[in-house]
């Protein structure tokens, strides 16, 4: 008989299993993919209050030396030279051919007297952390440390009641828009806070030292406005949102442009083509791609999952489903994948093959439902 698998915990393990969370095997980790109430009303209790995720599997880093911004440049396509103090950004990580070895964000976190530090701190996906930090070091040591921080966990609110709960809290967390990025002291801790998330609401993603997950959890889940939310409506509401996930709808094949991830190329670096795959992308962005990732309406039948093909409306195969499954606001199936240029434009009538049988879709603008970032604080 071999060995069961040993999978990974996060400071909440136990917090999820109390709270009667379904674990299930996710990046390595055991993970809550649904609370007792099901993945339909946590996912609507986010769109409609504040919900609560464990996403501490996620690889937190502080990248540290002399130029750690000009030398991120060297594995991303982003403008990092001139990434402001106290905002973050999304970027990808690049192999030599111009593909997505993963998606992550970066920030330059600052104090409220506006102090901090020069370096980097990065968040990757928890699937790819391993081989992402290796491929960092391997590209710019000794230019750059990367200090893993194995000792914090990663706690995302997210939903319309978020700002109102976390400043009970973090007083300072309410004066921060879409994309900054904070050095704050709540819930008698030191926390790392942007202002952003993967499921298309407002919100924040708290990083705090492991040793006060379970309190602070537990403070936030006292507010009634909060509830948790796993991996089950977490993916509902990023699909929502029409963002990407990777492994899924972005790999080492893939390039920005065929991901619809061009604002992650900055004109500047655009200009200057000195990144990975630079001279693919470059010529993505003047010809075209040969494959683009769209938005897709089904209105009738089954949702399209993963793997489904796309055909046009001759019953042509053209592309395939990346993501895909039904959107619980707007009740009809929604999916992502890629198709040809030719066939790209939202209006374009298509096909997705469903269980051997056609299904009416149609190309659609992303996000399915609108993002809710606040880009300006009300007084």
């Amino acid at each position: 008989m071999p060995a069961e698998k040993v999978l990974k915990t996060t400071p909440l393990t136990e917090a999820h299993v109390a709270l009667g969370a379904r674990m299930v095997e996710f990046a390595g980790y055991s993970m809550p993919v649904q609370y007792p109430e099901g993945v339909l009303k946590e996912h609507l209790w986010c769109r409609e209050h504040a919900g609560l995720f464990d996403v501490s599997h996620m690889g937190q880093a502080r990248l540290r030396g002399v130029s750690p911004l000009s030398a991120f440049e060297e594995v991303t396509p982003s403008d990092f030279i001139g990434l402001k103090a106290g905002k973050q950004r999304y970027s990808v990580l690049l192999n030599r051919k111009g593909g997505i070895i993963d998606d992550l964000m970066a920030a330059r976190p600052v104090a409220p007297d506006g102090s901090g530090d020069d370096g980097l701190f990065v968040v990757v996906n928890g699937a790819c952390k391993d081989n992402d930090f290796h491929v960092i070091d391997d590209e710019l040591a000794p230019q750059v440390t990367i200090e893993r921080l194995e000792d914090r966990a990663l706690i995302a609110l997210q939903g319309p009641k978020a700002q109102d709960v976390l400043k009970r809290h973090v007083p300072e967390a309410a004066a921060m828009v879409f994309m900054d990025a904070r050095l704050l002291h709540g819930f008698g801790v030191d926390l790392i806070v942007s202002r952003s998330g993967y499921t298309g609401e407002d919100g924040y993603e708290i990083s705090v030292p492991a040793y006060a997950a379970v309190s602070v959890w537990n403070q936030l889940l006292a507010d009634e406005h909060v509830k948790p939310i796993g991996l089950g409506a977490r993916d509902s509401l990023r699909l929502e949102a029409g963002l990407p996930l990777y492994g899924h709808d972005l790999d080492e094949t893939v390039s920005p442009i065929e991901g619809d991830l061009a604002f992650a190329v900055s004109k500047k670096r655009r200009d200057a083509r000195d990144f990975p795959g630079a001279a693919r992308i470059a010529r993505e962005l003047a010809e075209g791609p040969a494959r683009v990732r769209v938005g897709l309406k089904v209105t009738e039948g089954a949702p399209a999952r993963e793997g489904a093909e796309i055909a046009d409306e001759g019953g042509t195969v053209i592309g395939k489903v990346t993501s895909g499954g039904f959107s619980p606001v707007l009740r009809y199936g929604i999916a992502l994948g890629f198709v040809p240029p030719s066939h790209s434009e939202p209006g374009t009538q298509l096909q997705v093959i469903v269980r051997g049988k056609p299904q009416k879709a149609e190309v659609v603008k992303t996000p399915f439902v609108p993002h809710r970032y606040v880009r300006k604080v009300s007084a």
